[in-house]
């Protein structure tokens, strides 16, 4: 009989006492705040937004375009009003802004008409920006693994007494 099935007072096994099962983000966040939604992004397109060329207000456009795009297939169809009040700005400014961003082949705003054909809101393709994201990932992949080798470097021994380190992707 294992320690585990035995039974009796001084014959108990006792299992560890594990965490709630939690997600991360509503351990870092707090459920109540998580349970209100929350958008997924990829980090590149915080770490790539100087290399996108996206001001700071574009960045917020597209993270508040990125909240309402939750299926592949159903692109994201927020008004330019309810896009002004979540960010403080004009209905104006944010179709500037949308303009310069399908100028730069990040969005694309696609007409969508009611049953009656009266116009709607747009509905916004970011096809563009997912495009330019691929194109950059092997060069922040590289620039990661090679910071990644460096810090491995520098944590062995005799780090300082080497006269050449060979980089991935470098010839000796």
């Amino acid at each position: 009989m294992s320690k585990a099935t035995m039974s009796g007072p001084g014959n108990v096994v006792r299992m560890p006492k594990r965490a709630p099962n939690k997600k991360a983000s509503e351990e870092k966040w707090g459920k109540k705040v998580i349970g209100l939604g929350f958008c997924m992004v990829p980090s590149l397109l915080l770490r790539g937004q100087a290399r996108l060329g996206l001001n700071p207000t574009q960045l917020a456009i597209v993270m508040q375009l990125c909240d309402f795009w939750w299926e592949s297939e159903r692109k994201p169809f927020p008004s330019k009003k309810a896009l002004a009040e979540r960010l403080s700005i004009s209905p104006r400014q944010i179709q500037r802004h949308l303009a310069e961003l399908e100028k730069a082949g990040l969005v694309r705003r696609l007409e969508r008409r009611n049953r009656a054909g009266a116009k709607v809101s747009n509905s916004y393709d970011l096809d563009g920006l997912v495009k330019k994201l691929k194109e950059l990932e092997p060069e922040f992949r590289q620039a990661e693994e090679k910071a990644k080798f460096e810090r491995r470097a520098v944590s062995q021994r005799g780090h300082g007494l080497r006269t050449s380190v060979t980089r991935p992707g470098q010839k000796n």
